[in-house]
């Protein structure tokens, strides 16, 4: 089940950043890391409201990531 724009999943990062398609793997939004690649190699991915296509792209707290209607939002573990 995908969650909505209404129903975010929180994710904590346990450092300074995650790769975006670890970020996918770890979220349950692709069930696998090539299934992240063609995710994202495909424009499907948004982070921060714009086209991603680059799996390495390093994603900090903050950030936003979308794929249809399903939305993460990253969050610091620790809050500063």
């Amino acid at each position: 089940m995908r969650r909505t724009l209404a129903d975010p999943i929180r994710f904590l990062l346990r450092g300074d950043h995650i790769a975006l398609d670890a970020l996918l793997k770890a979220t349950g939004l692709a069930s696998s890391g090539g299934g992240a690649k063609v995710l994202i190699a495909g424009g499907a991915v948004r982070v921060n409201g714009e086209a991603e296509t680059r799996r390495g792209r390093k994603l900090r707290a903050g950030d936003q990531v979308a794929i249809d209607d399903a939305v993460v939002h990253l969050e610091p573990q620790h809050p500063a």
